[in-house]
């Protein structure tokens, strides 16, 4: 028998996860390994996943924001005939090509809808696992728990380069640091990342808008620094981690 037939078969290698969105990113960081909660449930998180999927598609030239002045509010539109490839993204897409509409009715549209496909696609990509426990020895539940890919110990570096040393930011980073600030839980993350008044501030420049000097001039990310300066700090979120 020629000897390469009793060569064992390699592996079935796993697929190669596609690149995460902003979206799963953010709410990746948001859980907590430690209690495998979600910071910053409730209306917070719909609408820093909105804002993430908003900036997500403003990144890849799919919308734009039109400014209607001060007692219009801006309005998002789609620029793009062909949908993005990301099932999540298409969707929130789709909803979005039905017209151009204020971004808050936008937000409270596509928000409630996020979570959970967000969380299935981290799931799916290895980031996060569930698991089947029992609650006090005697009840089933169902747990989420870090799948140990070190894919958000990486983004919290990053973030954390970014606060801490005042590091540039690429686009994605600048977009997530803006989406956290925006969550109102940076506080939380004091063993992670720090907290201080430093911390705060630079938190608070990226949620205004201010994203650096390097990915400032790219068109794509002015209008999504814009969507989160304008649209997802007035009601509820804005002054939480001031």
């Amino acid at each position: 028998m020629d000897a390469d037939h009793l060569k064992p078969e390699p592996d079935a290698a796993l697929p190669t996860p596609a690149p995460s969105s902003l979206a799963q990113d953010t709410l990746l960081v948001l859980f907590d390994p430690a209690s495998g909660t979600v910071r910053g449930e409730g209306m917070p998180l719909s609408v820093v996943l909105a804002g993430a999927a908003l900036v997500d598609l403003a990144f890849d030239d799919h919308i734009t924001l039109d400014q209607r002045g001060l007692l219009r509010g801006d309005e998002v539109r789609v620029i793009s005939d062909v949908p993005p490839a990301e099932p999540v993204l298409r969707d929130v897409w789709e909803r979005l090509a039905t017209g151009p509409m204020e971004v808050h009715g936008r937000v409270a549209q596509i928000g409630p809808r996020l979570r959970a496909p967000l969380l299935d696609a981290l799931v799916r990509d290895g980031h996060l696992r569930r698991e089947r426990r029992r609650l006090l020895g005697v009840f089933p539940a169902t747990v989420l728990v870090d799948g140990k890919t070190g894919h958000r110990s990486r983004l919290v570096a990053a973030v954390r380069d970014v606060l801490v040393n005042g590091a540039e930011p690429d686009r994605r980073t600048a977009g997530l640091v803006a989406l956290l600030s925006a969550s109102g839980t940076l506080a939380q993350f004091d063993k992670e990342i720090g907290w201080s008044s430093t911390i705060a501030m630079r938190a608070q420049r990226f949620r205004k808008g201010e994203w650096g000097t390097v990915v400032a001039a790219e068109a794509a990310t002015r209008i999504a620094a814009s969507l989160v300066a304008s649209s997802l700090f007035t009601s509820v979120i804005a002054s939480r981690d001031d």
